[in-house]
């Protein structure tokens, strides 16, 4: 059996286990979340490397995109840095292959997404690929980059800006500690009210909401039926979406016994897969097996 394991820098309430069959390999997939803590993070990556099949990094990243260009989280790399012989990822293969379908797929097999469909994405540079396939089909965009990491009251509507911006304040603020940019620990568990005041309306305005579901969740205020397309999501965080009034759940990544998975935990299953060195493993790569698995978007009707 292959094991894979997400190591996370989340909620430990949040961790899950489960076995499945893939492409006739079984498979023990769990996450481990740390509450935030690095240094427990770092130690239990130790612990598993060369123990298990894949590993992902969870509730971090480690490479953020605009256009071409990566940019290097420094927190990120320093856990990445501490696995050595286990193959290890973050997500981000996905985040430019699947992410990317599941917005062409919701255009062909739904009505969730017509052209001119109003479209917040809370944070665009670590979704890059699901920000550009909005843009080509014709979405009313807004990424709330400065909004949601920083604070700063300034909405961004096209990719072209967006990669300049980024071009301009990534290279500085991938040096900061994450929880400065991202919820971690105990914060994924709760909402800062005094942004969900404050900048509240953007969801409102918005059918679409996208992004990670934690920067989703801890800056949503009461909605009106919008759609969310989303990564990871639990029973709770159905529950918590319905009584919010969202209309509709989609997640990019399949349920597995109740519960979907973060992209950085399919991506270590997808490695553990192709058996390749990851830095052999292309965007092709990852689709042809995509494919292979038959791997669809859950769509969920809150209502």
């Amino acid at each position: 059996m292959k094991r894979v394991v997400s190591v996370s820098l989340g909620s430990s309430r949040r961790d899950h286990r489960v076995e499945v069959e893939l492409l006739g390999e079984r498979f023990e997939i769990s996450r481990r979340g740390t509450d935030g803590d690095f240094d427990r993070a770092i130690q239990l990556l130790k612990e598993l490397d060369g123990k298990v099949d894949a590993i992902g990094l969870g509730g971090i990243d480690v490479y953020l995109y605009a256009g071409k260009t990566r940019y290097v989280v420094r927190d990120g790399r320093k856990l990445m840095d501490a696995v050595q012989k286990t193959p290890v990822v973050d997500g981000s293969g996905l985040k430019n292959t699947l992410e990317r379908e599941t917005v062409y797929y919701l255009r062909e097999h739904t009505d969730l997404l017509p052209t001119g469909t109003r479209v917040l994405m809370v944070s665009a540079v670590d979704r890059f690929g699901m920000a550009e396939a909005f843009a080509g089909l014709g979405c009313h965009l807004t990424f709330g980059d400065l909004i949601f990491a920083a604070g700063i009251p300034y909405p961004i509507h096209t990719v072209q800006e967006l990669e300049e911006l980024a071009a301009k304040l990534l290279p500085e603020m991938t040096k900061l500690p994450f929880h400065m940019l991202y919820p971690t620990g105990k914060k994924q568990e709760t909402q800062d009210e005094e942004k969900v005041k404050k900048f509240g309306h953007y969801y409102r305005e918005a059918q679409v909401i996208a992004g990670d579901y934690h920067l989703v969740r801890r800056y949503m205020p009461q909605l009106d039926g919008q759609t969310i397309i989303t990564n990871t999501t639990t029973a709770d965080d159905v529950a918590f979406l319905r009584e919010k009034g969202a209309g509709c759940l989609v997640t990019t990544t399949p349920e597995f016994q109740g519960r979907s998975f973060g992209t950085n935990v399919m991506e270590a299953v997808l490695v553990a897969l192709l058996q390749k060195p990851r830095e052999e493993i292309s965007s092709q790569d990852y689709l042809d097996l995509l494919r292979r698995l038959d791997f669809k978007p859950r769509v969920v009707y809150l209502r």
